[in-house]
């Protein structure tokens, strides 16, 4: 099951960090299609915020088609965003894994390792294509 955590300092409101979360654990295939959300009142109490703030991010992801609300049975996945070749991934991952050792080699704290990890995504990242550039 998901564990949502929120980030204060992001500057993403809370209930899109909650959807971006689900989002994320779809793509690297942490959640699969049938899986149980946590309910409303559990993801309120674990990250301290207002049941009305999970409630708006779990029907921003109904709206989306990612998930199905169950009356008096809960939230589940009703779709995938797992990429087929999350397996040839691997090799990246064990690439992160030895910059994230030597980053902490050097003395840096997860704090820095993200934002250095982010600050340099941003500069290199290229923007999505459009339509009108296909």
């Amino acid at each position: 099951m998901i564990e949502f955590h929120l980030d204060a300092r992001s500057g993403v409101s809370p209930y899109l960090q909650l959807v971006h979360q689900v989002r994320r654990a779809m793509r690297l295939g942490l959640l699969f299609e049938g899986d149980r959300l946590p309910t409303v009142k559990e993801v309120a109490a674990k990250v301290a915020i207002n049941p009305n703030t999970v409630l708006k991010a779990y029907r921003e992801l109904e709206y989306e088609g990612l998930v199905t609300k169950k009356p008096g049975v809960g939230t589940f996945v009703s779709s995938t965003l797992s990429d087929a070749s999350l397996s040839e991934h691997e090799p990246l991952r064990q690439e992160l894994r030895s910059w994230l050792e030597r980053a902490r080699d050097a003395g840096l704290d997860d704090e820095s390792i993200e934002a250095l990890f982010l600050s340099t995504f941003r500069t290199h990242a290229e923007p999505p294509s459009t339509e009108e550039e296909r």
